[in-house]
């Protein structure tokens, strides 16, 4: 019997649907191999359902694995403005006040983060982030605050497919020094780097979870002249109050209504 008629169309439906709550599922990129084995979904179809999906923007080519895209923002236009990146966007903007450095939020894109709200400190000596910005997460606060969440599976998957650059000479790069730096952050709730990525500048960051992933990273950037004890201490303090903020929404709203 051949594959057409209404039972396809369905089975292709069914198949298309699959894929996106596979992928937004995993919270990492996928091969196109592992998909095929996770769903049975024979290669040949499935070469032409990914092809389709990422051409429409609904998921991301990340080299040869495929991730969520931004499309799939364009099925719920109802909720941009109670979606994570908006509500972020006073979050990092309060950041910037208090501290006068650079602030932003992150979002993991394959192997990378990408600035997704940005704030820049009114210091002559700053560090400039523009929105849309991307990074290697092995070099980036924020995007070692998000491997730290990764479990054995997923972190082997990264350090098998990443191409890990060295862009000073303290950039982290090889496997077990990369482990031991995220065993740290687990253990203290903060990534860091310091001139890893830019020299002259420290990054700290806090993940922000949702629905049991890592959706996030917010991050401040301090030029190494203006680093104290007084001023990390203070960082990580507000660092944690605003990853609470994003990651229970009502205790903000709460804080924003008057008492009755």
């Amino acid at each position: 019997m051949s594959d057409t008629g209404p039972t396809s169309t369905v089975k292709s439906a069914m198949r298309t649907l699959d894929i996106l709550e596979l992928l937004v599922a995993q919270g990492r990129p996928l091969a196109a191999h592992e998909i095929a084995t996770a769903l049975v979904i024979p290669v040949s179809s499935l070469s032409y359902l990914l092809t389709t999906l990422a051409d429409r923007g609904y998921i991301e080519r990340l080299g040869r694995k495929y991730g969520p895209g931004q499309g799939l923002a364009r099925l719920q236009p109802g909720r941009v403005a109670d979606s994570l990146i908006q509500r972020a966007v006073p979050v990092v903007r309060s950041l910037r006040v208090r501290l006068n450095e650079t602030a932003g939020f992150f979002v993991p894109r394959g192997h990378e983060v990408e600035a997704a709200v940005s704030e820049i400190g009114t210091h002559a000596l700053r560090y400039t982030l523009d929105v849309g910005q991307r990074a290697p997460m092995h070099a980036f606060a924020a995007g070692k605050a998000i491997l730290a969440t990764y479990d054995e599976a997923g972190l082997a998957e990264y350090f098998a497919g990443s191409e890990r650059q060295a862009f000073t000479a303290q950039t982290l790069t090889e496997e077990a020094d990369l482990r031991v730096e995220l065993d740290s952050v687990r253990r203290s709730g903060v990534a860091r780097t310091r001139e890893e990525h830019t020299p002259g500048i420290q990054g700290m960051a806090r993940v922000v979870m949702a629905d049991g992933r890592a959706a996030g990273a917010i991050s401040i950037a301090i030029p190494l002249p203006r680093v104290t004890p007084e001023l990390e201490a203070e960082t990580i303090d507000l660092l944690k109050r605003s990853v609470d903020l994003l990651e229970h929404p009502e205790q903000a709203q709460a804080e924003r209504e008057p008492a009755a």
